[in-house]
């Protein structure tokens, strides 16, 4: 056995003369440098021994592998570990020892087998997998690309086409569709799999099987005027779907030259283009962000205490509108029984009913059988009355932004549910110890901020009050994981992280250019294409002018001082207007709630001007593109700078996926504050400084902008770190 730092392998030869060499790197079994020299030695001593006829690779503990460690980037970066020259992993080891061995190796996949783990077990001579197990090449996602030869391998064994798919979408197949692909040559159960391995490694090895080589495989490519073809097309949908990346591209760069000059040159040009997409931005970024997801679960003086987690099991929701209904999805999803309060019979029957719907639409994608459906749905049940709440272990308010309603609903709680019962709240903007002030649980009362549509949208935002127990928020934490949420531990204040930092500049923001001149669908198509999912005005119509009013007035009630009240929107309500919903807004919708500006507009901003008493400024009438970003999106910084400093978050992470996860900020740009600090603290400062000194307050930077730009000091260093810089 050898023994590293990072993950080791460990070698034992059996007597039928098959060495079983285990990868050993939980969780996952990544891929480190170290873990990947053990192989090399595994494989070199497997080699040189005569006793060794066959050779079969497996995982420890039920996983075969999740892929290349890529905190091995930041040991190259840091340089506590020298760069391996180009193409040593991928040409050197796993196609020139590895696939080329005169003794045969077996890939035994169990659990998993995903980025480098798969073009691993792609290089073996044949691969065995027990059910279930998710093969895939997730690396475009992360900003790279599959380097361990995936870009050679996956076409040859699955077909172009197919391989194209998977590594554009990264979305893995299970081994049952693997095998009739070809990427597996066999499933067997998961108390087979050494056995079967071993006698599949020997049988190539006696020749009672084919010995393949992937990488030399060409019945499943098409013929190259077709290649070309769909390579063509593939490219064309990349530049459409992802016009700011260009890692995608760079990828089917190298699986066009694998299939145009042949696989050893396609390992050459995946080599090369492997060492170029690590510099870019975007990969920095996508890697900022892999990193920060995972490091939002570790909240200091909560997550470190050695508590564990309480046990959940039955859940009470209070609203079955649009977010209670989706929320109620979300958890009988992951099995937890549910209850569904309303006020009536038919507020009650409406409830049910999205909830069934959410489900009937995985019915008809199918993502759910129909068994499924109706297993799920039995754990959901209806109730007009606070008397089944007495054995729940948590409630989640759903109902409207009223403050006396959600307080009145807090105190009632306190009567019926027992006293370990976790009382939450979905509130968006209001104060947590507003609702709670009735209440002598505030130990018990936490936010829990879904996002709508609360059965898909990745975040939860866990919002604890000084007050909130550290076991109330480990439990949280372990339902939003359970449920398969990415949880973000924020303090209370109005509008929380993501709504505040995001939400109210940013609208805010827009509204101001549009009644100084600037066109509102240019702001939207600027915005749209600098990667957010669609610009402040159509976002505004997305969620409904009553949503976005309320959400504002809080903005306005809390924070006068730095806030621009426009009069667009409450003029548009005057005619009707409300958004996408009555399919009349800023834009207007067809049937299939397709967009188009409408000429009208123009109409309500000019009267909003004379109501504000404001002028069509000449300068952001024709802003530029770069321009309208800035002054978008540059206000939504200083409020994520307050955010910050208030500590409302632990850490500027955690503000990055919040807003990725909440509001859809590009990941791709690294969130809020990563770009910020792409840009810079002291040109941000100053542009603000020059802003507010033309338009006032709503502009003007943060004392914590102000004394990290003065100096150029990154905006998301720790508050220590910067201070010592400053």
């Amino acid at each position: 056995m050898t023994s590293r730092t990072k993950g080791k392998t460990a070698m034992e030869v059996g007597s039928d003369g098959v060495a079983i060499v285990t990868i050993i790197n939980p969780p996952v079994n990544s891929l480190s440098f170290d873990v990947l020299d053990n192989l090399k030695s595994n494989y070199e001593e497997a080699l040189s021994r005569n006793d060794v006829k066959a050779i079969v690779i497996t995982g420890a503990k039920g996983k075969f592998s999740g892929g290349f460690d890529i905190s091995g980037f930041g040991e190259v970066q840091k340089g506590t570990r020298k760069e391996p020259k180009v193409g040593y992993l991928s040409i050197d080891i796993l196609t020139d020892l590895f696939e080329a061995a005169r003794k045969p190796s077996v890939a035994a996949i169990d659990g998993l087998a995903l980025g480098g783990g798969l073009e691993l077990a792609m290089a073996c001579h044949a691969r065995i997998s027990t059910p279930g197990t998710q093969l895939g090449l997730p690396e475009l996602q992360l900003g790279v690309i599959p380097g361990f030869g995936g870009t050679q391998r996956l076409p040859r064994l699955v077909g172009l086409t197919k391989a194209l798919e998977m590594i554009l979408t990264s979305k893995p197949v299970k081994a049952e569709e693997g095998h009739s692909l070809g990427l597996v040559d066999t499933v067997v159960p998961p108390a087979e799999l050494l056995n079967a391995a071993r006698r599949w490694a020997l049988d190539i090895a006696e020749r009672r099987k084919p010995w393949v080589c992937s990488v030399s495989k060409t019945d499943k490519l098409p013929p190259l005027g077709e290649a070309r073809e769909i390579l063509k097309f593939a490219k064309e949908q990349t530049r459409k779907q992802a016009p700011n990346l260009k890692h995608p591209l760079m990828c089917l760069e190298a699986v066009e030259v694998g299939i145009v000059s042949g696989p050893r040159a396609g390992l050459e040009k995946e080599a090369q283009v492997g060492s170029q997409v690590v510099n870019l931005d975007t990969t920095k970024s996508l890697i900022h962000v892999f990193f920060s997801q995972r490091g939002t679960t570790k909240v200091p003086g909560v997550t470190d205490r050695g508590l564990v987690p309480r046990k959940i099991k039955k859940v009470a929701i209070i609203g079955g509108g649009l977010m209670g209904s989706g929320i109620a999805t979300a958890l009988i999803l992951s099995n937890y029984t549910v209850i569904l309060k309303e006020v009536d019979d038919k507020f009650l029957e409406a409830g049910i009913g999205r909830v069934k719907a959410n489900l009937q639409s995985r019915v008809k994608k199918g993502r759910m059988s129909q068994e499924k459906f109706e297993k799920t749905m039995s754990l959901l049940k209806g109730s007009l009355d606070y008397e089944s709440f007495r054995d729940v272990d948590m409630v989640i308010e759903a109902v409207i932004e009223n403050i006396s309603l959600k307080q009145q609903i807090f105190s009632e709680l306190e009567k019926y549910c027992p006293q370990h019962c976790i009382l939450a709240s979905n509130t968006s903007t209001i104060d947590l110890n507003k609702i709670g002030e009735r209440t002598k649980s505030q130990d018990r009362i936490i936010g829990a901020h879904f996002f709508s549509p609360a059965h898909v949208m990745p975040l939860l935002e866990i919002v604890r009050t000084n007050h909130t127990s550290p076991q109330v928020i480990v439990d949280l934490l372990d339902v939003g994981k359970k449920i398969k949420k990415t949880p973000v531990v924020v303090g209370n204040c109005t509008g929380f992280a993501v709504n505040r930092m995001m939400f109210f500049p940013y609208t805010q923001a827009a509204m101001f250019l549009a009644e100084r001149g600037t066109d509102p669908y240019l702001i939207d198509r600027a915005v749209s294409k600098f990667g957010m999912p669609m610009g402040p005005f159509r976002l505004c119509d997305l969620i409904g002018f009553g949503v976005a009013v309320a959400t504002a007035t809080q903005f306005v009630e809390n924070f006068p001082e730095r806030t621009y009240k426009s009069m667009i929107i409450p003029l548009m309500q005057e005619d009707k207007r409300a958004g996408e919903a009555p399919r009349k807004g800023f834009y207007l919708y067809d049937d299939k709630r397709k967009a188009k500006p409408d000429p009208e507009i123009k109409k309500y901003i000019e009267k909003a001007r004379s109501v504000s008493g404001v002028n069509i400024d000449s300068k952001l009438e024709k802003l530029s593109e770069k321009e309208i970003i800035e002054m978008t999106l540059f206000p939504v910084v200083n409020e994520a700078c307050r955010v910050f400093e208030e500590g409302i978050a632990v850490k500027a992470a955690d503000l990055d996926i919040a807003g990725i996860m909440g509001m859809g900020f590009p990941p791709y740009r690294g969130g809020i504050m990563f770009w910020a600090d792409s840009i810079g603290s002291k040109y941000i400062h100053s542009k603000l400084d020059e802003w507010s000194k033309t338009y006032g307050d709503f502009f003007k930077p943060c004392a914590f902008l102000a004394e990290r730009g003065s100096k150029g000091a990154p905006l998301s260093a720790p508050l220590e770190q910067a201070r010592s810089r400053l």
